[in-house]
Order: structure tokens, then sequence, then C-alpha cells
């Protein structure tokens, strides 16, 4: 790499991507006094506030406002759902979206934040070049650089995008609710692609190749949602391997599984996960060390190039907006010279917004084994929770201790809204608390977080609403 160029224009922090990590560093960094630049070929705020969290959010609450329409006669309510008015929703959810994208941008300018529209490339030392949307191209060096550049969309290989074969980006800008959906992949962005429309009224399929939906989640947690999904008319074929799909004459899809099956449907939702966006941005030319589209980076978010960190989807780890908002503050207060604690990705909250919810933070019980050897566990039905009867949700809370009287080092929640629950269970298990500890807290009743007393109530022994 050539060294810097004298018309290079400095700054103390140049950041490559505007997402959600990349915009908190941004933030972060301006709010301790370092003057920054901010390079984003598309919108401020990522694929989190465009194509991920808050859109797909969106759809879900309009969902479960289908669902309630749906079955108020069962609360006395004398109403009917009428139809989906896709456009509507939409217009709702971009809606969303515009105001949350107007705040973000009125909060960077506040800040006296230099963002930069156009497509980034590293060039030398700490050193972007932009190919400006507004034509021509310029130079930033900073005395350090962030790679922020998030992630897209996967496929599989031999799998072609376009048509009735889309991935999540297409499918949020749909106007009409297809009649038949399969799902290729069982993960986060699958479940609830796959709740939305059943909601709606969509016959959905799931395909995952995984012995379970949810593979990454606690085995009862998936086991909870698998019931929930056939109760709601979700198929799912798990431990299923996609072999190919062909359009067929009315536009749709014919999907071959690798058992010989087929299933035929409207559109096929390419849910594989998502990748890290690395490829050509002169990364590995740069010295930054890149596997396999990642970029390597020690506990601090530190590349092995002095002066370069790399935060977000792009590192290894769980591919979550609030793990790359942290990771973005972390490194701006590394940068002004404050005490930086590294960040355990186990520590870190997970949400599926799919009906029925689920939340989690920490080991599931085979990864607590695996660590701990001994663990013990507690579950806690929901069908003992007031707040939970009221809402007609089932689910429950199950609990995973080191040993018989170590900390709680996993919390495993599934039903409605129990996402609401996850603050206090990250504190829980990141302040290493026992079961005892959370024993003697009060939670208000009724709520639903007093499941999550219940729970530890019962693991400390001490269960006042179990049978037996």
């Amino acid at each position: 790499m050539t060294s810097s160029d004298n018309n290079d224009q400095p700054a103390d922090v140049v950041i490559l991507g505007g997402g959600s990590g990349g915009y908190a560093c941004a933030l972060r960094a301006a709010q301790l006094g370092m003057s920054v630049v901010l390079v984003e070929a598309g919108k401020l705020g990522g694929t989190c506030l465009h194509n991920g969290c808050i859109p797909t959010k969106a759809l879900l609450h309009a969902a479960e406002v289908a669902d309630s329409v749906r079955e108020a006669h069962g609360f006395g309510i004398k109403a009917t759902l009428d139809g989906i008015d896709m456009s509507a929703v939409n217009s709702y959810k971009n809606d969303v979206i515009a105001g949350l994208y107007r705040g973000l941008q009125g909060l960077v300018a506040s800040r006296g934040i230099e963002v930069v529209a156009g497509y980034g490339r590293v060039v030398a030392d700490r050193t972007v070049e932009v190919e400006l949307a507004a034509g021509g191209r310029t130079r930033y060096r900073g005395e350090a650089l962030v790679l922020a550049t998030g992630s897209q969309a996967r496929s599989l290989p031999g799998l072609e995008l376009g048509g009735p074969v889309m991935t999540s980006d297409r499918a949020l800008e749909l106007d009409s609710v297809p009649d038949r959906v399969v799902v290729l992949g069982g993960g986060v962005i699958g479940c609830e692609f796959a709740s939305v429309w059943a909601s709606l009224g969509t016959e959905v399929t799931i395909v995952e190749a995984a012995p379970r939906l949810l593979p990454t989640e606690d085995e009862w947690s998936s086991k909870q949602v698998e019931r929930a999904f056939r109760k709601r008319g979700i198929k799912s074929l798990t431990g299923t391997a996609f072999a190919s799909v062909v359009t067929d004459a009315d536009g749709g899809v014919d999907v071959e599984l690798a058992d010989g099956r087929h299933v035929s449907a409207d559109l096929l939702l390419v849910s594989v996960g998502r990748g890290p966006r690395t490829a050509g941005l002169g990364f590995e030319e740069a010295g930054v060390e890149v596997d396999r589209g990642w970029v390597i980076t020690d506990e601090l978010l530190q590349t092995g190039v002095p002066g370069v960190f790399a935060v977000g989807d792009i590192v290894p780890g769980p591919q979550l907006a609030h793990r790359g908002f942290a990771q973005g503050i972390l490194v701006a207060e590394q940068l002004a010279g404050l005490d930086a604690m590294p960040i355990a990705d186990k520590g870190i909250p997970r949400v599926t917004y799919s009906n029925p919810e689920v939340a989690s933070v920490g080991l599931t019980e085979s990864e607590a084994a695996e660590k701990y050897g001994e663990v013990s566990t507690a579950v806690y039905d929901l069908g003992g929770n007031g707040k939970s009867r009221i809402l007609r949700t089932t689910g429950g809370i199950k609990l995973v201790r080191a040993g018989e009287n170590g900390p709680v080092v996993g919390i495993h929640m599934v039903g409605a809204r129990v996402g609401e629950l996850i603050g206090e269970a990250q504190l829980i298990y990141n302040w290493e608390a026992t079961a005892g500890d959370v024993a003697q807290l009060i939670h208000a009743h009724p709520t639903q977080a007093e499941a999550l007393g219940e729970a530890h109530l019962a693991l400390a022994g001490k269960a006042l609403h179990a049978h037996g």
C-alpha cells in the first residue's frame, strides 16, 4: 500500500459504513471531541433501519393486528377481518422507517459529523477513496479507520435469485400477499417471515436442513416454536435439504427437496443467513486479515493493522444490530483513551420476533454442560402466569444454572412479548446472579416479568405455583 497522498482530507476518525456500528461509532467519537468522516454508499442506518430490524418488525406488528382482529370474537369483541391492503401496510412500514431515518440524519448533522455519500474502498494506510454519489472521487485519511461495511443476504451455490426466488430485501417490498410460500431456512429471518405470512393468510412451508428450527437457540425453545407453528398451520420440514427450484408456467416455483419431494408455491424466500460485505473493498490489500469474508480482530476490535478497527456484521459472531452499536461505542471510547471493556457475545440478548417470540441470553443447556460439566435447569410454564393467560399466549421460561448452586448461565423464553423481558434477563446473566439472588426480588403482579421471577423461585427450590 502506498502512503497517504498530500491531497487526502484528514480526520481523527474515518468510518466506512453508516449502519448501526458505523453511526454509533461516529456519534460517540464526535461526542468525545473527535473530527469524524462517515462514508456511506446507501442510506444512514444501514440494513437494520432500511432492510432488516425495523421494517420486519413493522410487518410483524401489522400481522399481530390481523391476528387480533381475526381472534377478536374470543374476547367478546365483534369484528371481522375484511382483507389485507399491502399497499397500506407498506405505507405504515415506510412511515416508521422514514421517521427514524429523519431523526438519525438530524442527530448526525447536529454532532458536526461529515457524511460522505458514495462508495468507499480502502486504498492506502487508513485511507479511503470514495466514488461520490454526486460524481467525482475524493480521499479521506483518518488517524483511525473503522471498517463497518455490514452484511448482505446469502444464497446457496447454484441457487440464482430473481423472479419468484428472492431474499428478505425483495420480500419486504411485495405489494400483495402470496397464497403459498416456501421459506428456505428456519433461522431468525425465516421464522419471522413465516410468522408474518401465516398471519396474513399465506400457506407457509419452512425447509430447514438442520434438525430443528432456530438451531442456534436452546433445543427446548425450538420445540416450543415448532409446536406453536404447527398449531398456526405453518409446516416445518426440518432435517430436510434443498435440492433445486424451477419457475413454473404460472410464474410460481416448484421446489425440489433432497429426499425427492416437491413443494409448489408462489415464491421461494431464501433466508439462509447473511454474509459479510467485504469483497472488493481493499481490506486485504491494506494488510487486514480476512477469513472467508470475515474481518479478524482481537477482543477490542483491533485488526492487525495499527489504527484500523472493525465493527458489526463483518466481525465473526452474532449478527445483531445492537451488537454492532455497542462495538461502535467501544471503538470510539478506545480512541478517546477511555477504559475499554471487551464485549462478550454470549452476554448480548437475542430475540426472534415471530409469534410466539423467542428471547434468550447466555448459554444453551448443551453449551453450559460442555463448559461446566454439571448443570441444573428449571422450566416455568406461562400457563401459570396471569398476564400470559390474559394474552392467551403459551410458552415458558427455561433457566440453565452452572452446577447445583452456581450462577444462572442461560435464560431462554418463548411466548408473546417475551422480548420485552430480555432486559432483566441480560442483567441476571451478565451480573452472574444466582437463582436465590433473583428469587428475593419482587415482580409486579400481574405481569409477564412475574414469570421470570417464578422461574428463579423454582430453580432456587422455592416454587409456590409448581405442582408436586
